[in-house]
């Protein structure tokens, strides 16, 4: 009997079914990402990207709803590391000092999963596209408020508080959320795309996040 006969025995079937849907629809992102990188998302069909990995266009609208949802298949990917990430911070971090460590401890954890699906490159290009295609960017923002309010909950659930009736959790991760769309912004504008230069960025800014609150901003003797 060979190898391939052994996999397939009693009981193996629907793992090695998942693996390789699993397998297709990554092929699809991919395949999705590399076309919006070079064509522009508004000029690629769905039958392209379902063509470039040889599948019938059933096939693709068996794992998404439409390019939009194939377009933020990986950012749900961070997004919900992230929000793991936060969810197992020591219950002592206060919640600004949790969200911090959740992205600067999780950094590597995150950009894994990220890259399992696709190269970091690949990604980091695809910011790009989001922020110049405006039905792109309207998505993103509508599915960053989203995200915005699931970390509220759990920074609500973490402190003991109601969040429909404590103002701080949402303010918190307003803050948050408006200091990494910063870090976005200015990383885009900058020279150096590497992972690790939006690392640097994102560090310095979250660094400065405390004394921007709480120094005194004037010069001597102003």
């Amino acid at each position: 009997m060979s190898a391939a006969e052994t996999e397939v025995g009693p009981g193996s079937g629907p793992g090695l079914r998942e693996r390789k849907k699993q397998r297709t629809r990554d092929a699809l992102v991919r395949a999705a990402l590399t076309l919006f990188t070079s064509k522009g998302y508004e000029h690629t069909t769905v039958d392209e990207i379902a063509e470039a990995v040889e599948v019938s266009q059933r096939t693709f609208f068996r794992y998404f709803a439409g390019k939009e949802d194939a377009a933020f298949a990986v950012s749900r990917i961070a997004e919900a590391h992230f929000i793991q990430a936060v969810r197992e911070r020591p219950s002592h971090e206060a919640p600004l000092e949790a969200l911090r460590q959740a992205v600067l401890e999780g950094w590597h954890t995150i950009n894994e999963a990220v890259e399992s699906v696709v190269p970091a490159e690949l990604q980091m290009r695809m910011y790009y596209v989001i922020e110049s295609t405006p039905v792109l960017l309207a998505a993103h923002m509508r599915r960053s408020a989203e995200t915005e309010e699931a970390v509220a909950r759990l920074i609500a659930e973490r402190e003991g508080v109601d969040v429909d009736g404590d103002l701080r959790p949402r303010v918190v991760v307003a803050l948050f959320s408006g200091l990494m769309r910063l870090t976005e912004r200015r990383w885009g504008a900058g020279s150096d795309m590497s992972l690790t230069a939006m690392r640097e960025l994102t560090s310095t800014y979250l660094d400065a996040m405390g004394p921007a609150l709480s120094g005194n901003w004037r010069a001597e003797g102003s």
